[in-house]
């Protein structure tokens, strides 16, 4: 994962946004519960905020991700997600920008350099921008679908999400060509692609056909 699969994600997610009008801006996003007015302004607050910890991070200082914290964090999702589609693009595509720009700052030394990011570092927090991007850019239920997540992506995204296997099940991903595994215990095998099986693990909707007995998964890490 580099640099510029991240500005690939941000490229497609502000193509596909570009032309939101009010009513789609209001229409239900594929997360239960939110509006893809919620999901643009998480996306954009959270660009904001990791743009944040990049600046602080290569002035050597740490700062925290969202001012309040995980509440201040909700508050702010639901004060924003009804605004008029020109503004939540707009606030969208400056957020986004404005980080990209920060990642451009980063050298090849800094990348170790420590962010309270899940407590983390700037390598773990541009793989935490790649995800972000590319889940919530599904999530718009604009016409993007996990169909399209690389191999690259969905393989990092199955080992960030390993804490999702229950314990007592060894969870065997049967891909077309290859396979997946993780946990110990009882064998549980699901067939199907690898960009369904990632989705499902994820807990979005697989485009295509799962075969096996899917078990319960626990909560994101």
């Amino acid at each position: 994962m580099a640099l510029n699969d991240v500005r690939a994600t941000a490229d497609e997610l502000l193509a596909v946004t570009a032309d939101l009008d009010d009513a789609t801006a209001r229409g239900a996003s594929a997360l239960p519960g939110w509006s893809r007015g919620h999901v643009i302004t998480h996306i954009a607050n959270f660009s904001e905020a990791m743009t944040r910890q990049v600046e602080e991070a290569l002035q050597g200082r740490l700062i925290e991700v969202y001012d309040g914290g995980r509440p201040g964090r909700d508050a702010a999702i639901e004060a924003g997600a009804d605004r008029p589609a020109d503004e939540l693009r707009s606030h969208l595509t400056q957020a986004v920008t404005t980080l990209l720009a920060a990642w451009d700052k980063v050298g090849p030394t800094d990348w170790p350099l420590p962010i309270l990011h899940r407590n983390s570092n700037l390598s773990a927090g541009l793989q935490a921008t790649w995800r972000e991007l590319t889940v919530h850019t599904t999530d718009l239920d604009l016409g993007i679908t996990p169909a399209t997540w690389s191999e690259d992506f969905c393989l990092h995204l199955l080992d960030f999400l390993r804490p999702r296997t229950p314990e007592g099940i060894h969870l065997i991903f049967q891909f077309p060509t290859t396979t997946w595994d993780n946990g110990t215990g009882e064998d549980i095998t699901l067939e199907g692609s690898i960009t369904d099986l990632t989705a499902w693990y994820a807990g979005r909707p697989a485009p295509g056909p799962i075969t096996g007995p899917a078990p319960e998964l626990l909560p994101w890490p």
